[in-house]
């Protein structure tokens, strides 16, 4: 699946043209009917999936869900940052909205036509047409998921188009999941368990996605009064039906290479080594990074990684989310705590009013591949800081450029210190998240003990290891919670622990009706913010193509 992701430019032009209004029309015929054979059917529904690696793992996609919350505001660099401050440039203008919208609804038109054409195509068994349309079901309706969580009320086409279409519908949000909901309980039906093909959709993660569409449903215009039981029931599937488990080291699930297919991943967004594939790639290793290329005894290398400084740790997430340290290893495996040396042209020499003894004096305060950064993540003395050699930043000296960096996404197999379309898969669905779905669903329900439970699954992974039994059975004993704890707010609290910057922290927040409160609260960078903001204004090129009117959401 890594190695095919892309169609030729004459099949992308063919598929886009619903989406542009084109002055000249240069289809070739023979193009659709290669889409009629079974290499062309297949490379069809293949082609259903790029969308998908244009959001995840990518500035646009993390723009749009990582920032703006309680649990990240930006760092020094970047042009995205009003994203982050709810300023009026936040507007249909943006070009990262753009993107999102039209390459979701190219790859829905590629899966709408793959759905159409799969009766004529010639070659291919029905059992293995029968797969490719739950594929494509499953991945329209990811994207329509994406496209209604961040647009509310959006079209919805479920036929192809071959030509140029200028009107378009937004359509009410109960339609909306009951399309998304009606795709994936296909898919579901459909799909193998396990494909042989490693990043097809899979019969367990339609079965996730509907756990979480259901769960984000819950508290939407299209509300039920089942939407949690079917989340709960279909997170049930998805924890007791498969081989799935929580890996017993929360940072094993991030380890890159062949760790990346582990038996928590329960479906993966596919990326590669090959340029020639890989399109942009998995860029996430990117944004989280603090500026140490410039500091003492450093420079960029392809192991620490390129420092784009886009995403910068709110106070909360460091002082709030993670502050038991002493019996969740989370914090500790979650950032990087010490910068190595690697430039011996910039390790300061001991001067003759801070070397320890005069006989140090002219000669460097340490070597190459010795410690020349540490971030503690706790405060400690000016006596401390001084005593040692390298630089110490504590919390109290954080800024715009120096603040601990996310490590899950750091990917030091890039072949070389510039190169920025990272070969890591994403993992979209991992069963912590299906735990955590599970407690959410099982505390509306009412069955406190249950979710307690399924949080408790997450947390005992995360405890501390001790250097005995008993020191181990102490560590889980803090770590487990009792069901007069769960409220919505732990909740919220222990997914912004365990899945801190994978692209759910906006949708989680507006899910729950929480992202005023909490961005108010914990992000004082976005205090622009207002009640409208709950969703992303209308790409403004989607209004102005458009024939019939097209409304923009309220406040844009």
């Amino acid at each position: 699946m890594k190695k095919l992701l892309f169609f030729s430019s004459a099949l992308i032009i063919l598929l886009s043209s619903c989406n542009k209004m084109l002055e000249e029309d240069v289809r070739s015929q023979a193009v659709y009917n290669y889409l009629l054979t079974a290499n062309g059917f297949e490379d069809l529904v293949k082609g259903s999936y790029s969308s998908l690696k244009n959001f995840y793992g990518q500035e646009r996609g993390m723009t749009l869900t990582v920032f703006g919350t309680d649990t990240y505001t930006f760092g020094a660099d970047g042009g995205y940052k009003y994203v982050n401050q709810y300023t009026p440039q936040l507007d249909g203008r943006v070009s990262i909205i753009r993107e999102i919208w039209n390459e979701a609804y190219v790859s829905i038109n590629t899966s709408n036509i793959a759905i159409d054409t799969a009766a004529s195509v010639k070659g291919l068994s029905e059992k293995t047409k029968t797969t490719r349309i739950a594929e494509a079901k499953f991945l329209r309706a990811q994207n329509f998921f994406i496209l209604a969580q961040m647009f509310g009320p959006i079209p919805l086409p479920l036929k192809g188009n071959t030509s140029v279409v200028t009107e378009a519908t937004r359509e009410p949000l109960n339609k909306v999941y009951a399309a998304i909901i009606s795709d994936l309980e296909s898919a579901a039906a459909n799909l193998e368990m396990a494909p042989s093909d490693y990043g097809r959709a899979s019969k367990p993660a339609a079965e996730h996605l509907l756990a979480r569409v259901y769960l984000t449903k819950a508290t939407s215009s299209a509300k039920e009064a089942t939407d949690y039981a079917k989340a709960l029931e279909y997170a049930k599937k998805v924890m007791t039906g498969y081989s799935f488990k929580l890996l017993p080291d929360f940072a094993k699930v991030f380890e890159q290479g062949s760790g990346e297919r582990n038996d928590e991943v329960i479906w993966a967004v596919q990326n590669t080594n090959d340029p020639r594939t890989n399109g942009e790639g998995n860029r996430a290793h990117l944004y989280f990074l603090m500026e140490y290329d410039v500091l003492p005894g450093m420079q960029r290398d392809v192991e620490n990684g390129r420092p784009f400084k886009r995403f910068r740790p709110t106070n909360f997430t460091l002082d709030s989310l993670f502050r038991d340290r002493a019996n969740d290893a989370r914090y500790e495996k979650s950032f990087k705590h010490v910068f190595y040396s690697n430039n011996a042209l910039t390790i300061p020499k001991w001067t003759a009013s801070d070397a320890p003894n005069q006989s140090l004096v002219g000669k460097p305060k340490f070597a190459v591949g010795d410690t020349s950064i540490y971030l503690p993540g706790f405060e400690v003395s000016a006596d401390f800081i001084k005593s040692k050699p390298y630089a110490v930043y504590p919390p109290s000296k954080y800024t715009a450029k120096v603040y601990p960096t996310l490590s899950k996404f750091l990917d030091p197999l890039r072949p070389d210190r510039t190169y920025e379309q990272g070969s890591r898969d994403f993992l979209a669905f991992r069963l912590a998240e299906t735990y955590l779905i599970a407690a959410e669903a099982a505390m509306y329900t009412g069955d406190l003990t249950a979710a307690a439970n399924y949080l408790n699954a997450v947390r005992l992974r995360a405890a501390r290891t001790g250097s005995d039994a008993a020191q181990n059975a102490a560590y889980k004993a803090a770590m487990t919670i009792s069901p007069d704890r769960v409220n919505i707010d732990f909740i919220l609290d222990e997914r912004g622990r365990e899945l801190l910057g994978e692209q759910f922290r906006w949708f989680d927040l507006v899910r729950t009706g929480k992202l005023i409160e909490r961005v108010k609260k914990w992000n004082p960078d976005a205090q622009a913010i207002k009640d409208y903001h709950v969703l992303r204004p209308i790409p403004q090129d989607q209004i102005d193509r458009t024939t019939n009117t097209f409304a923009q959401n309220q406040g844009y």
